[in-house]
């Protein structure tokens, strides 16, 4: 499933170790993000207060979150759930740029940088992958 290059075969690392760890990675991220929108955290429903949409937007925001773990620990789907991810973190990321600030809520900038982490793990999860993007849209669209 992972094509492209890769470490020579007979060490102990290689592409896909390094696709596991940021599948890993990123869900780990995104997954911890739920406990705060789905348990109703003070600081999640004031975040999404301030953005205007408490709760549906926190509880929406959360489920597509929840369906974008599971597409990237998913191995046929992990393209979809890392497009998804870039997506959604993006979003994330110019909402504390040009809405709430880098430093929300006086937390040092922990969002924030969590999900630069996260955008850069799904963006690389996507360099990997990037043969299927092209194989689907050659197949697709008879290039």
């Amino acid at each position: 499933m992972v094509n492209g290059p890769s470490f020579p075969p007979n060490t102990w690392f290689n592409i896909k170790h390094i696709s596991w760890g940021l599948r890993f990675l990123s869900v780990a991220i995104l997954l911890q993000s739920l406990y705060y929108k789905f348990g109703a955290h003070p600081d999640s429903v004031y975040l999404f207060y301030i953005l205007g949409a408490e709760p549906f937007g926190r509880y929406f925001l959360g489920f597509v979150e929840l369906v974008t773990c599971i597409l990237i620990l998913v191995k046929r789907t992990t393209l979809l759930g890392a497009i998804l991810g870039v997506f959604i973190i993006s979003g994330a990321l110019l909402t504390h740029l040009f809405v709430i600030g880098i430093n929300f809520n006086n937390d040092g900038g922990r969002l924030f940088t969590l999900a630069s982490i996260c955008l850069i793990a799904c963006l690389i999860q996507c360099y990997i992958l990037k043969n299927q993007i092209f194989s689907y849209v050659r197949n697709r669209y008879v290039i």
